[in-house]
């Protein structure tokens, strides 16, 4: 397949603070791709690269063969763009802001826009600085869909959205990929990732860690499990069992867990040893990124740092 996004060795540094590093990966014409990092890992200031706001250090970028640089103008024509902080005139009503910005791409399909209003419940009667943040973001989502771009380049799109919203908004990314058009987001949620993204880009300290099948994320995924037993646990009741990665006695008749993957086990055995209560925590993607890379160089990253491309 054709290739939309080409970046190698891509690279913006800000004096002597770090940006982004010798980023080289391909987003595929059709694929939903996903960039994924925590807070401060490099993603928007690649996004900002890919469009041209950025001037790259070193490198190059192009998103449909046009330079991200050189022809900034050719790029934005085939994008959707949201970017992580969404702000305009607060004076104007959501339904002005997409006209005119629907006026700039020289007019949408008028039925469409009126679709994705309904579909994020979007009263577009109101001025821009009298919704909420989650509202705020609808505005940005639908005038980022409505021209229906070849590339949607998404910065943290669920942001402020309720779970019907998100859900809503994974649908739209669906059809976008059902209809052969690209979509580009940028996350710091696993699961939002996991739902909408065929592969994924995993970028922490502005260096790009592995591109890979949006599966493999079930690598990084694990709970942190607090149980309670009527009487002193011995740790040796999970010895075994798949999924387990720690085992940790805490004070009286405490126990903590990690594990990745099906719970199930875990909860049968507590449950034949007197459980008294269980609590379970999904850590931030930070902590999963500590714990996932453990053990390799000062700056978190794999000491190899092999990136697979395919």
């Amino acid at each position: 397949m054709t290739d939309i996004i080409e970046t190698s060795g891509l690279t913006k540094r800000y004096g002597r603070s770090r940006g982004i590093i010798d980023l080289t990966f391909t987003v595929e014409e059709g694929e939903t791709f996903g960039f994924l990092g925590p807070n401060g890992a490099g993603k928007t200031t690649t996004i900002r690269t890919l469009l041209g706001f950025l001037r790259p250090t070193a490198g190059r970028a192009a998103i449909g063969g046009f330079d991200c640089w050189r022809q900034p103008t050719d790029v934005k024509r085939l994008v959707g763009y949201l970017p992580g902080e969404f702000a305009l005139d607060p004076g104007l009503t959501g339904a002005q802001i997409l006209t005119y910005l629907g006026n700039l791409h020289g007019g949408v399909d008028r039925a469409y826009l009126l679709s994705l209003i309904e579909r994020l419940e979007l009263d577009p009667t109101k001025k821009f600085r009298d919704y909420s943040r989650g509202n705020k973001q609808k505005v940005g989502l639908i005038q980022a869909f409505m021209h229906r771009p070849r590339l949607l380049i998404l910065d943290e799109p669920t942001g402020g959205l309720d779970p019907l919203n998100q859900q809503e908004f994974y649908r739209m990314v669906a059809e976008v990929k059902a209809e052969g058009r690209t979509t580009f987001l940028s996350s710091h949620n696993l699961t939002e990732v996991e739902h909408t993204c065929d592969r994924v880009g995993i970028i922490r300290d502005g260096r790009l860690i592995k591109v890979d099948a949006v599966h493999t994320l079930k690598e990084l995924q694990h709970h942190e499990l607090s149980l309670v037993f009527v009487g002193p646990p011995s740790d040796t009741w999970f010895d075994g069992l798949p999924g387990v990665r720690s085992i940790t006695p805490g004070a009286g008749h405490d126990l903590s867990l990690t594990v990745q993957g099906d719970l199930g086990p875990v909860i049968q055995v507590a449950a034949e040893h007197d459980l008294v209560t269980l609590s379970t925590r999904e850590p931030s993607l930070e902590e999963i990124f500590l714990r996932y890379y453990a053990g390799s160089g000062a700056s978190g990253l794999p000491t190899t740092q092999p990136v697979a491309t395919e």
